[in-house]
């Protein structure tokens, strides 16, 4: 009975859309220019973390951090700041995450090219399927 009370497993990353739960919320930051702040529901530190570092590749990005606040909550707030008014945080979010895209489809590539490099090497060690 030690699970009583503990929250349904489903609630860290399912949306809830009946309550109109939406993934991504964004509020603009009044008292810092060209800033905001970005809610990622049912997210956590794997998320913040990536869409951190790619932030602060981009030379549009003046500061990007995160706070995952508590392990009980799960939603991560994302803070951008950019360098100048011509560009606007949701504008150097959205090719950050067009880049990790594009990253994570390249790795994939990689790893399928290298996989069947594997599987004709090792030909005659698996039986020649």
């Amino acid at each position: 009975m030690s699970g009583m009370n503990a929250p349904e497993r489903a609630a860290a990353f399912v949306l809830d859309e009946d309550a109109g739960e939406q993934k991504i919320e964004y509020s603009i930051d009044t008292k810092t220019e060209n800033a905001g702040t970005f809610r990622f529901n049912k997210e956590d530190h794997t998320i913040g973390n990536l869409l951190r570092l790619q932030l602060l590749r981009d030379p549009n990005v003046k500061f990007a951090g995160y706070i995952h606040p508590h392990p009980l909550l799960n939603y991560i707030d994302l803070r951008v700041q950019t360098t100048t008014s011509n560009v606007a945080p949701t504008e150097v979010l959205s090719n950050a995450m067009e880049d990790l895209g594009s990253e994570t489809d390249h790795l994939m590539m990689q790893f399928q090219e290298g996989l069947e490099q594997w599987k004709r090497d090792n030909e005659n060690v698996m039986g020649g399927n």
